[in-house]
């Protein structure tokens, strides 16, 4: 009777204790992860509208897009924002962050250094220029040109000289140029002007030899010179027009170019054999454009499209149209477990609208 009782007791305490373990695991499970949600860390860069920070809060197309693909893997988010695009590059090939997600354009060369989501994005490279400034500011800047105004100068010059000679002839010979030198000055340009381009006055013909011999002369040679004149305010007036004009890559050539290094618009440039400035970000970039220290920006056309909208509005105008077309994808550390989960949310959202809402929020109807 009592080996009974003693066996009875020892298995109440082995009951106990494997209930007492249990519970213990159970409650340790439950510290680990009280709400079961992961944290995930992403790198990005300022690129509106893809990843900005505006009021304290991060936004824009790709950071909205990753919040939703976060939702859907029950995830939460940890903001890592860096300075330059290399930077945020270099954080997911060190495998420091989980993804990165900004504009970062899906490339032979980057897909061997990391992994890429499927597209999220399709855009491509556009030029921006300064914005045109009218048909009268462009007329006023051809005439006020250096090359125009010398010209102007010249023919002043000449027309005052041949004035000036014909009163050193004419002087003692009739009264209209019997003046002091001084005093002379204007009536002589004057004479020399009309003679020019009305064939002279008919009672102020010249009474010397000399002054004969120069009017014939500046009648024959004015023909030549007001040809020349209106020549020089053509072609300078036409080049004018031909520099202002960018409607395609190929009018780049052989002027002020500027991209971020780095980019895919500077592997464009280098094989195009263009002569560029490479910048650090794309804040430097633009400062410099805005300075006039540039000519053209080429770099991704949705962000210049931005540009142009809001704090370049007036200042700058997207030319021709979008060139070598490329996708935009999140980017992830080579061999991470999150790139199944990422491309199946990514379908998910644009089976059930959510990926349409967020592009239409940031773009509208236009991709840029």
């Amino acid at each position: 009777m009592e080996h009974g009782i003693l066996l009875i007791r020892r298995a109440l305490a082995v009951l106990w204790g494997l209930s007492a373990m249990l519970a213990a695991t159970a409650g340790v499970a439950q510290d680990a992860a009280p709400d079961g949600a992961k944290v995930l860390r992403l790198a990005t860069v300022t690129r509106p509208p893809f990843s900005m920070e505006l009021d304290g809060v991060q936004t824009g197309f790709s950071i909205d897009l990753w919040n939703a693909l976060a939702s859907e893997m029950n995830a939460t988010t940890e903001v890592v924002r860096v300075e330059s695009f290399t930077e945020m590059l270099d954080l997911v090939r060190r495998g420091e962050v989980d993804a990165a997600a900004a504009n970062i354009s899906i490339t032979a060369g980057r897909e061997s250094e990391m992994d890429f989501s499927q597209p999220i994005f399709e855009s491509g490279l556009r030029i921006l220029i300064p914005a045109e400034k009218g048909s009268g500011a462009s007329l006023l800047s051809a005439i006020l040109s250096r090359d125009l105004l010398l010209a102007i100068g010249g023919a002043f010059g000449l027309l005052l000289l041949a004035g000036m000679l014909m009163w050193l002839f004419e002087r003692r010979q009739q009264a209209y140029f019997d003046h002091p030198p001084h005093k002379a000055l204007f009536p002589a340009f004057w004479w020399a002007l009309n003679l020019v381009v009305n064939g002279g006055f008919e009672e102020r013909q010249p009474q010397s030899v000399l002054g004969r011999v120069l009017a014939t002369f500046l009648v024959v040679s004015s023909l030549f010179l007001v040809s020349v004149f209106v020549a020089q305010i053509t072609a300078t007036m036409t080049v004018s027009a031909i520099q202002s004009s960018v409607s395609s890559v190929n009018d780049l050539y052989g002027r002020r170019i500027g991209t971020t290094s780095g980019s895919t618009a500077a592997a464009f440039l280098d094989r195009r054999d263009f002569d560029y400035r490479g910048y650090a970000d794309f804040s430097s970039l633009i400062a410099s454009f805005e300075r006039s220290d540039l000519d053209a920006v080429v770099f991704d056309a949705p962000i210049l499209a931005y540009y142009t909208h809001m704090q370049g509005q007036g200042r700058a105008q997207l030319a021709g149209s979008v060139f070598l077309r490329e996708n935009y994808g999140i980017a992830l550390p080579t061999g991470s477990s999150l790139a199944e989960a990422i491309n199946q949310d990514l379908l998910k959202l644009r089976e059930n609208g959510t990926y349409e809402a967020i592009r239409m929020k940031w773009f509208g109807a236009d991709n840029g």
